[in-house]
């Protein structure tokens, strides 16, 4: 990387968590100096403007999420395993996904619906990510005969991620982790008795 490209990977870096915790409107550019202990001049010698940094680290935060998912599955696994490996993400990363602020994807959802169209264009793209691969698991495990033919894998998909989203957002806002882990236990429940053969 080159000195320019270090300097951007350090700035969305030490800000990922501050705009993970404070949103994207709140996080102000004396928060985001503070943090690098860089000048305002450095900060938009590397990027055209707050909205950039903060397009820059949403899409940071959602690659370390991502980078979760990619680490616990591999071919030798089953189909159920896999989805269950997926849903296990969020049981053992819980504590720190809150101290980091929470899910990004949900708080730049919320945050961005109304006001601010390109980071709503990037959550899309994720949760559509997202829903590829539950679509690609759910697939291939028809194709290797553990999966119901009839079921439907992209409305699975969907409703996984809303169930996911929810549960979190009320374990966050009613500090209680039982949301979600009664959420992800519906889920495995409607793997195990509508889509496994």
């Amino acid at each position: 990387m080159s000195k320019a490209e270090k300097t951007r990977q350090f700035i969305i870096e030490q800000t990922a968590e501050i705009f993970n915790k404070k949103g994207y409107a709140g996080t102000s550019l004396s928060d985001i100096t503070s943090a690098t202990g860089l000048t305002k001049g450095s900060i938009y010698g590397n990027f055209e403007n707050k909205d950039e940094v903060a397009k820059e680290v949403y899409r940071y935060n959602a690659k370390r999420l991502q980078s979760n998912f990619i680490n616990e599955l591999n071919d030798a696994m089953t189909t159920r395993e896999k989805l269950f490996a997926v849903i296990d993400v969020y049981r053992k990363n819980w504590k720190t996904n809150i101290s980091r602020g929470g899910c990004p994807h949900l708080n730049t959802a919320v945050e961005a619906d109304d006001t601010m169209p390109i980071l709503k264009a990037e959550v899309n793209k994720n949760f559509q990510n997202w829903a590829n691969q539950f679509i690609q698991i759910l697939e291939k495990g028809k194709s290797r005969n553990e999966i119901a033919d009839s079921a439907d894998s992209a409305k699975y998909a969907y409703q996984f991620i809303a169930l996911i989203e929810g549960g979190i957002l009320l374990s966050k806002t009613m500090d209680n982790k039982n949301y979600l882990i009664s959420t992800l236990e519906r889920i495995e429940n409607i793997i195990d008795n509508e889509l496994i053969k």
